[in-house]
């Protein structure tokens, strides 16, 4: 049997292994945490009994991914729940727009721009999956050459040029740039539309769900997908050179691109370590984690019936601060992205009580503690908010990046993900991306396309790609 060594064991280094084993390779996993999982983990980070999700929270993208369906991962204990709504944004006058399955109930939030949101997303849904498979993967020949060039006359837009060539009201002009606003780039950028879209469609077609128990359980329910193929996993077990692993007739890194740099830099090419030295991370995120007594209560109602509620008021208040955080600056009124999954899974808190996670963007390799900034932002949307705290754990970006050094300066992107580097990833090859010009070595994470997110398929993508070029056993 051809043998395989995956460096990580997030999402991404796990659907590399399961594709190459069911291709007939042999393939051990290398994880230097003690626990499997990367972006993708649950623990007790507050007081016992709370658990909170350490990264991702909230999975659209990990549904719709076509790796994870194969595995059909119910069958492995994994059960999704789906909010009542996927995503709430609230307003200070109590309102809120709000994304729902269906467009129409969508649009009914959005005030005036009701019908203009369904005539801008109704002919997208209709062709959402047969262009999928594009944004998920490095870039191809379109199946749907037709649909694909619909979405791209919107989707190459900056998100601010696209809201306001469709709408006139604040509701859908705030929804889709808080969506937007998960690329971690300012929205007066081309191609961040594509951000906004992409989610929003995902929500109407997926929903926005959350793995029951935590996003443990999802990380947990691959592994024992694995467990009937011919893959071994070390946790525990850091590389920091390719001499630690031995000999394999190839190498895939989950990992970010400084450390495959590192680890494999006796076997790269001048030029291509050169080209991996351009590579370009994004600003960084401080995440807060809080025990609470009793649910949160925002003055919006609709905001108690959504698993995600994005914090920042209007448009105009998104841009100021993800512009600042361009700059190297920390916002006053940072953006916050916030989460209340024990709402809907009650066995995150003990009786009564419950979670919230949120994070909001900062420059890259921020120290500051936000948490006043994020709560204060809260408080304003859910006066009384305060008062139910409890317990709170806080992660700044430098020490979101101890946590996990894939995430270099705290961006848990894997990388700008703008239209220099969003499928040249993390070098300028549209053939294949996921190649280091050695044959033996590959990269598989989300500094590859599609880019951030838990869905694995940049892991997928990575094994195709050493399918390619060393076959089966």
């Amino acid at each position: 049997m051809k043998q395989a060594v995956v460096v990580g064991a997030g999402p991404n280094g796990l659907a590399a292994a399961i594709t190459l084993a069911q291709s007939g390779w042999q393939v051990r996993i290398h994880e230097r945490s003690a626990t499997v999982g990367g972006g993708c983990r649950s623990a007790e980070l507050t007081l016992p009994g709370f658990w909170h999700d350490i990264c991702s929270a909230i999975h659209p993208l990990a549904l719709a991914s076509p790796v994870f369906q194969s595995l059909d991962l119910s069958r492995f204990g994994l059960r999704w729940i789906e909010p009542p709504v996927a995503l709430a944004h609230p307003f200070d006058d109590g309102t809120a727009a709000t994304l729902c399955r269906s467009v129409d109930e969508t649009a009914q939030s959005l005030g005036s721009d009701g019908a203009a949101y369904r005539r801008l997303m109704a002919p997208l849904l209709a062709d959402f999956d047969g262009i999928l498979p594009i944004l998920l993967g490095p870039i191809r020949p379109p199946r749907h050459p037709i649909a694909l060039a619909r979405f791209g006359l919107q989707a190459l837009r900056s998100l601010d040029n696209l809201v306001r060539h469709h709408f006139d009201d604040r509701y859908a002009r705030a929804l889709l740039g808080g969506m937007a606003a998960h690329a971690m780039i300012p929205l007066d950028k081309p191609g961040t539309a594509s951000f906004g879209l992409v989610l929003a469609l995902t929500g109407h077609r997926f929903g926005w769900p959350i793995p029951a128990g935590g996003s443990q359980a999802l990380t947990d329910a691959i592994v024992e997908a694995m467990r009937s193929l011919p893959i071994s996993l070390e946790t525990s077990s850091p590389v920091t050179n390719l001499k630690d692993i031995g000999d394999a007739d190839a190498v895939l890194f989950d990992t970010s691109v400084r450390a495959v740099a590192s680890m494999a830099e006796d076997e790269l090419s001048e030029r291509y370590r050169t080209r991996l030295g351009r590579y370009r991370y994004g600003p960084g995120v401080f995440k807060l984690d809080l025990a609470l007594s009793g649910p949160v209560q925002w003055t919006a109602a609709i905001a108690n019936q959504a698993g995600t509620v994005h914090v920042g008021g209007g448009l105009e208040e998104i841009m100021q601060a993800e512009a600042a955080v361009h700059l190297g600056r920390t916002p006053e009124k940072p953006f916050v992205l916030v989460a209340q999954p024990s709402r809907f899974d009650p066995a995150r808190a003990p009786d009564g009580n419950h979670t919230l996670w949120a994070y909001c963007h900062v420059p890259s390799g921020s120290d500051v503690d936000l948490t006043d900034a994020i709560e204060a932002q809260i408080e304003r949307f859910a006066p009384g908010f305060r008062s139910l705290i409890i317990g709170r754990s806080t992660m700044t970006a430098v020490e979101i990046e101890q946590y996990n050094p894939n995430y270099v300066g705290g961006d848990i992107n894997g990388g700008v993900q703008d239209l220099r580097q969003l499928f040249t990833r993390p070098t300028i090859n549209a053939f294949d991306p996921y190649s280091t010009g050695n044959d033996r070595l590959y990269v598989c994470s989300s500094a590859t396309p599609p880019g951030g997110g838990v869905h694995g398929m940049c892991g997928y993508h990575a094994a195709r790609s050493v399918l390619r070029r060393l076959g089966t056993d």
